[in-house]
């Protein structure tokens, strides 16, 4: 049509498939939300298709239309995991008043989950796993990172910009500063999620102190 507005054809051929969207989209959370109540009750760190079929009450073949195998299904859970942390670490920023105050405020809401008993026994299966789906999906990983490590570059793109760190110089590659900071923070957080112990406040001011030493002397 003129307008760019589908016409009545359009519309039929569509509406089937909006529905099986749906239905694709509601099988789908069932499928996560079986696995991850399977890990919460039982405390398996490989909890099985066979599991998190009977859990979610649907079959095989559902499984199998969706994920070719527990690990695709894994590598979704972690991406999605990841993403609705990126939002939660942007949100987290947004409610501080300066650049530098946001990367505290990124690193405290990485940590919250470890303080968090909820978010902790649902990620700490991953972490059993991570290097394996790593290796086996390493752009899915790569990109699921980035989520996260993105708020974090725009902040000290930002501290750089307004003067914030001082000793920053132009030559100062910021993408790669948030990176090292997110491995750092991650590699702590999953101390915590394998020992089942919460950071400390004297821990993340500790961390804060020595990220943004490191940053302002980066070159």
């Amino acid at each position: 049509m003129a307008d760019g507005a589908p016409d009545l054809v359009e519309r039929a051929v569509a509406r089937p498939l909006a529905g099986r969207y749906e239905v694709s989209a509601a099988e789908v959370q069932r499928l996560i939300e079986a696995t991850y109540t399977v890990i919460e009750r039982t405390g398996s760190l490989d909890p099985t298709v066979r599991d998190i079929l009977h859990e979610s009450g649907l079959s095989n073949q559902v499984f199998y239309r969706h994920f070719r195998s527990k690990d695709d299904l894994l590598i979704a859970m972690l991406d999605h995991g990841r993403r609705r942390m990126a939002d939660h670490l942007r949100h987290r920023m947004s409610a501080v008043a300066g650049p530098l105050d946001a990367v505290r405020a990124w690193i405290e809401g990485v940590f919250a989950q470890a303080a968090d008993r909820r978010a902790a026994a649902r990620t700490r299966p991953f972490l059993a796993h991570v290097d394996r789906l790593a290796a086996r999906f390493p752009d899915e990983q790569r990109a699921s990172e980035e989520a996260m490590i993105q708020p974090l570059a725009l902040a000290l793109r930002e501290a750089a910009a307004t003067g914030a760190l001082n000793g920053a110089g132009e030559g100062a590659d910021h993408d790669r500063d948030a990176r090292t900071v997110y491995l750092l923070t991650i590699a702590v957080l999953h101390e915590h999620l394998r020992t089942g112990t919460r950071p400390e406040t004297a821990e993340t001011d500790h961390l804060v102190r020595f990220a943004l030493a490191g940053l302002r002397g980066s070159r």
